[in-house]
């Protein structure tokens, strides 16, 4: 008879997001794993495989989430422009308050396994598609509503807004924390707009 789980793997995976976001992939052991998710070797080898599987199914659980919450907030009925600003401004906050400076852990993940690691490639170049569309789609909304200038095409807006994202949070993995760099990138980007 096969014995039923004694844990919620939701729970398993988002301890393992903690632990890989805070050491990164090749900071964190076996060990490390074992001890913050409190499953016992066997349990956690049976439930995700090995460590790069454990790291992938953490990842997307991560960028769902992620994905998810940028979708909602920017299909709000608000002014678009306002909106992203909205987002922008979260992300420095929480750049700011980052007293591990552990960033995003995509970025990190893109940054520390993309070029050797088949699967975690394909995983950011999918989010960075998933997350590009819902900028695009934000960015048109705003266009035909008048909010955003039409000088640039959607797309290239699109790319624009998701690279500049993305560079706030490598800054922030940086260890920068000054808000006067992070509110200068926000008024130029958004004068563009």
């Amino acid at each position: 008879m096969a014995r039923t789980k004694e844990f919620d793997e939701d729970q398993a995976l988002d301890k393992a997001i903690e632990i890989f976001w805070c050491k990164g992939y090749n900071g964190t052991s076996a060990q490390d794993l074992v001890s913050h998710l409190g499953l016992s070797r066997s349990s956690l080898y049976d439930t995700f495989g090995d460590k790069q599987k454990l790291f992938s199914k953490a990842l997307k659980r991560y960028l769902k989430h992620g994905q998810e919450g940028t979708k909602e907030l920017l299909n709000q009925p608000e002014d678009i422009k306002v909106i992203l600003t909205e987002l922008f401004k979260q992300a420095i906050i929480e750049s700011l308050d980052d007293r591990m400076t552990k960033g995003c852990f995509v970025v990190n993940a893109a940054v520390e396994l993309a070029m050797h690691d088949e699967e975690i490639a394909k995983i950011v170049a999918d989010n960075r598609q998933t997350v590009e569309e819902i900028f695009l789609a934000a960015v048109k909304k705003g266009q035909e509503a008048g909010q955003i200038s039409t000088r640039l095409e959607a797309r290239t807006l699109a790319r624009f807004i998701f690279n500049n994202y993305t560079g706030i949070r490598v800054l922030a993995r940086s260890g920068e924390k000054d808000k006067q760099v992070y509110d200068d990138i926000l008024k130029a980007l958004f004068s563009l707009f």
